[in-house]
């Protein structure tokens, strides 16, 4: 059983409900909370998250990218199957059944809550099956995970509240789309050859690691910028100005990048500071705006 929870790489499974708890924290700004329909979305995005994971470990392991990959606490997939600790089919079978339970939470909210939810239920469940044999070669890793975690993860659990969308919900969840895409972005960097030799596409690869890290220091500085203007244009309480409080990690990220973007093991300190600020931002943002109606209200 341990060798199975490894396999769903559990110690990145928090990125989902703090990314699902911005949406739920602006649909409790507006007075709106639901326990039962915010456990079962926070459910039914966990599953969808472990699919994506696991099924990212099969179809690695298929085109035999994870048995010529270098392995970092950050990328290079969870390692169980090039071990040969468990059997290729039924990982493949835990993350299609974990996409579809997934997916069942997603047709009960329909059924509930309106069918305005389709959309984003059938282009989420699109993008977590065709990450990796597709999204991953056509140049649209980033973006797909981005959108994933950060308008998907976001409006999906603000709909689940309110049976609506909302720019109130549409706008914050720009800044975790941002930094989880980053996350994805820098975590390419230790693979960029073997990912090239099995047939992946992604923008380290089409940048070249040194145009990377360039590029890598425009999106932090463009979602903490995002964060300020939707505080600035009445989309977010000012209290959502603690999700800056990561500025000083994100600048130590940015300078290890810079400096070691060609040396894998000196880099590692950089990813893991990126993850802090991707994790760190979304919740304090969460945070900032969930306590802002507490403070009027005092």
């Amino acid at each position: 059983m341990k060798v199975w929870l490894m396999e769903t790489r559990p110690q990145f499974l928090i990125l989902t409900p703090i990314c699902f708890s911005l949406g739920l924290a602006v649909a409790f700004s507006e007075g709106h909370l639901n326990a039962l329909n915010a456990l079962l979305g926070l459910l039914g995005s966990t599953l969808a998250h472990i699919s994506v994971n696991v099924l990212n470990d099969y179809f690695d392991y298929r085109s035999g990218l994870d048995l010529r990959t270098r392995r970092t606490p950050f990328s290079g997939g969870s390692g169980i199957l090039p071990a040969g600790l468990l059997p290729p089919w039924g990982v493949y079978l835990l993350g299609v059944t974990s996409l579809l339970l997934g997916a069942s939470i997603g047709v009960y909210f329909i059924l509930t809550l309106g069918w305005q939810l389709i959309p984003l239920i059938a282009a989420a469940g699109a993008t977590i099956y065709l990450y990796t044999t597709h999204l991953a070669r056509w140049y649209l890793g980033e973006l797909s995970a981005g959108l994933g975690f950060g308008p998907f993860m976001v409006l999906g659990a603000y709909f689940t509240q309110t049976g609506s969308y909302s720019l109130n919900a549409l706008v914050p969840s720009i800044v975790p789309g941002i930094l989880v895409a980053t996350l994805l972005f820098l975590n390419e960097f230790p693979d960029m050859e073997v990912d090239r030799e099995a047939g992946r596409r992604n923008l380290v690869i089409l940048l070249g690691r040194r145009r990377a890290a360039r590029v890598y220091v425009l999106l932090i500085l463009s979602a903490y910028l995002s964060a300020i203007s939707g505080i600035l244009l009445g989309f977010m309480p000012w209290t959502a100005l603690l999700s800056l409080f990561t500025l000083p990690i994100a600048l130590k990220a940015v300078r290890g990048t810079l400096e070691y973007f060609n040396e894998v093991e000196k880099l590692i300190p950089a990813l893991a500071a990126n993850v802090t600020v991707v994790l760190g931002t979304t919740a304090l943002m969460a945070l900032g705006i969930f306590i802002n109606p507490l403070l009027v209200r005092a």
